[in-house]
């Protein structure tokens, strides 16, 4: 099926243009303008999105689990009836070769169906109940229920590195939608294109599927009024968002200023350490170093889970690692970066450790002719200087990563213990490394939502057990993740129903547990019949 784009925004039912600044997006690769016109979204239309969704919240969070599982299903068909237009789009407004965007598409409906997955087995309503107890001394026990109930109204975010799997329909707004909240998105004024073609799946799926208007909605900003105008409206219980520390820490400041503060589930800033243990070190010196490489320059480094730092002990392997990786980064091809702004903040960050007399660059990829483009680069420094200075440790969104050399384990677990909040720590050893990974891991639990083993953290695999969180600045709430069924938890909140009548109780709560879920009864998990 062709989409052809129009330029239009989604309100509710209503499809219009809209009457703001015009959004002034292009093809990174030659930064030619791109048709057609985007105009932002206005006030207004802020207005009217967040009353719709207010007004369609108890309506929607009554479907049932069925219905809305059914809903993300015919999002995620739509979406691959279309994905010939919305590939060839995404890869004309963000630079993205189509074989990424392919696989990106791919994943953008395997998370739709995997929380579709999640609502049929009932494991996020986390159901608790304690049975009365009249005979109970010196006080006799209430009859007790709990289950977790939507929050409300969402606004999401759509991400600049990820135009399908974190933008439209991505893992925000799937988990979101699977709590039963409805989405207000302000898509990213990077690609509105491709985001104009997700979303008009997402209306024609609440169309088939009865979905009260307001439950999803699309705007676009030219600027910073319309997502700050979002996130302030009194009608939005919850924000999703993935970028940088700078914008979260404004959507932050926002929610917290409201006079009902409201939590924003922000992805912000990781650098995802990459320890090199000594006897894995030198048994696989040129397999990690092609590991390494490969996942430094994946997609010009511009990955939330991009390897921006080494840690390793000095000595003859760690040599012969960077020599390795020396020659790799310099026969790295430039690859075109999502966005001019984006190619601006990485070269300003590689001229900045460039500059710093504690960093010394080791190594800098092949340049690049097209507009926009990543030339990789690879510093060193010593842990003496990387302790000193907190700089170092600053994220530079790309192809871009600085290797720590360490006297000894000793200084290693300093440095580790020195780090801030990640998305991921990786570990490279073998059996001979295990006394010294058994005494990181305590503290890199305290630093990161996901340790790895042998492995790349680049790619992450949508799955019940994922985690993609991590304490601050990784995220702005280290209890959550953005990705995997668990990502339902953050738009949910626990209720608890005392001495109500069976008639009154919600489906989940009655005793004949006619959904047939597991359910934890008087301390006991009990299984459905």
């Amino acid at each position: 099926m062709t989409y052809h784009v129009e330029g239009v925004q989604i309100i509710g039912t209503k499809v219009t243009h809209g009457k703001g600044e015009s959004i002034h997006y292009v093809n990174p690769a030659t930064g030619e303008s791109l048709e057609p016109i985007f105009n932002g979204s206005t006030l207004e239309d802020v207005e009217t999105a967040c009353k719709l969704a207010d007004s369609a919240f108890d309506i929607y969070r009554e479907t049932s689990p069925e219905q809305r599982a059914a809903f993300l299903e015919a999002i995620a068909t739509g979406i691959e009836a279309v994905s010939g237009s919305l590939i060839e789009r995404a890869a004309l407004e963000s630079g993205l070769p189509t074989a990424r965007l392919t696989g990106e598409c791919a994943r953008t409906c395997a998370q739709l169906r995997h929380f579709s997955q999640a609502l049929k087995t009932g494991e996020w309503l986390g159901v608790r109940l304690a049975t009365a107890q009249p005979d109970r001394q010196p006080l006799p026990g209430p009859d007790l229920r709990q289950r977790q109930v939507p929050l409300g109204p969402v606004a999401v975010f759509g991400a600049s590195n990820f135009p399908l799997a974190f933008s439209v329909a991505g893992g925000d707004t799937a988990s979101a939608l699977a709590a039963g909240c409805p989405v207000v998105v302000k898509a990213h004024s990077a690609h509105p294109g491709a985001s104009e073609i997700v979303g008009m799946e997402v209306q024609k799926a609440c169309s088939e599927h009865d979905i009260p208007e307001g439950v999803f909605s699309l705007l676009y900003d030219a600027g910073f009024d319309v997502g700050q105008a979002l996130v302030a409206d009194p009608r939005i219980s919850a924000v999703g968002f993935t970028g940088s520390r700078r914008g979260g820490l404004a959507l932050m400041a926002i929610a917290q200023n409201r006079p009902v503060p409201i939590p924003v589930y922000a992805e912000m800033s990781s650098i995802n350490p990459v320890f090199l243990l000594p006897h894995a070190l030198t048994s696989r010196t040129e397999k990690i170093a092609q590991g390494f490489v490969g996942s430094l320059t994946m997609g010009a480094g511009q990955f939330c889970t991009n390897p921006g730092l080494v840690i390793a002990v000095g000595g003859e392997a760690l040599e012969h690692f960077c020599t390795l990786s020396k020659q790799l980064i310099i026969d790295a091809p430039a690859q075109t970066m999502l966005t001019p702004g984006i190619h601006k903040a990485y070269v300003a960050g590689v001229d900045r450790l460039a500059g710093n007399d504690r960093a010394k660059s080791i190594a800098a990829g092949q340049p690049g002719k097209a507009l926009g483009s990543c030339q990789a680069h690879l510093f060193r420094t010593t842990a003496d200087a990387f302790l000193d200075d907190q700089s170092l440790q600053d994220e530079v969104f790309g192809a871009a990563s600085i290797i720590v050399e360490c006297r000894d384990h000793d200084q290693m677990l300093e440095v580790t213990r020195s780090l801030e909040g990640q998305l991921t720590v990786t570990l490279h050893m073998d059996d001979d490394d295990l006394d010294v990974a058994k005494s990181l891991v305590p503290v890199l639990e305290r630093k990161a939502g996901r340790i790895l083993v042998d492995g790349w953290p680049t790619g992450v695999e949508v799955s019940d057990p994922m985690v993609h969180g991590g304490p601050f600045p990784a995220t702005s709430d280290a209890r959550t993740t953005s990705v995997g069924s668990a990502a339902i938890a953050r738009f949910l909140r626990p209720v608890c129903y005392q001495s109500f009548p069976s008639a009154l109780l919600p489906t989940e709560l009655r005793d004949d547990n006619p959904r047939r879920l597991s359910r934890l009864v008087d301390g006991a998990r009990v299984a459905a019949d």
